[in-house]
């Protein structure tokens, strides 16, 4: 999970930021770009991206071909969020000053841009990690994941598609049971951070 977040929090902090900070045919692009990721329903476009991909690889290259498909999928939300922050820090005195005083743009978006988004950064990853779970899920559980022996939470409930398993083994049940628990872990983990925020930014 740390990779998946890592990934899409790189290409939503790239490419927010310099839709935010540069505007014009940028902005433009890569938010038309981002609306149309969204518009689409996830979990078809996830499916979709996965299956003109290899389907037989072995345990390692799955688990990397799964990183790179969430995280290019997963990008436009974050992306959307901090291009709103950075609009709006852009703005800002003491980055108007600096710039005044001969900052280059690399300076201004490291030193005083990016830094403000590091809130919704960490908020974002505690919204998106059951998201990423459950696209994990579901592309073990349909067999375009992490395939055997590899331990994996979709694996473990691919057998449940068999009709003997589903009436005979009642604990096949329980992987997936433990699911929405560790879902609302991350929800509330996710609403202690905003909280957290806002009591900062007063």
């Amino acid at each position: 999970m740390k990779k998946l977040f890592a990934l899409t929090a790189a290409l939503g902090l790239a490419l927010g930021g310099l839709a935010g900070f540069y505007g014009g045919w940028a902005d433009e692009a890569i938010m038309r770009i981002a609306e149309l990721v969204l518009a689409l329903p996830w979990l078809y476009l996830l499916l979709a991206v996965r299956s003109i991909l290899p389907l037989h690889v072995d345990a390692t290259r799955a688990f990397l071909l799964i990183v790179a498909v969430i995280g290019i999928v997963g990008w436009a939300r974050p992306a959307r969020l901090i291009r709103g922050l950075v609009l709006s820090a852009k703005g800002r005195e003491h980055v108007l000053a600096a710039r005044a005083f001969g900052a280059t743009d690399i300076y201004l978006l490291r030193r005083h841009v990016l830094p403000q988004t590091a809130g919704v950064v960490l908020t974002q990853l505690a919204v998106l990690i059951p998201q990423y779970i459950l696209a994990e899920v579901t592309l073990s559980f349909f067999g375009l994941g992490v395939g055997e022996p590899v331990a994996s939470w979709g694996t473990m409930l691919a057998a449940l598609q068999r009709y003997d398993v589903l009436t005979s083994y009642w604990w096949m049940f329980l992987p997936g049971i433990a699911l929405p628990p560790v879902f609302l872990l991350y929800y509330a983990l996710a609403n202690a951070l905003n909280q957290q925020m806002a009591r900062l930014s007063l």
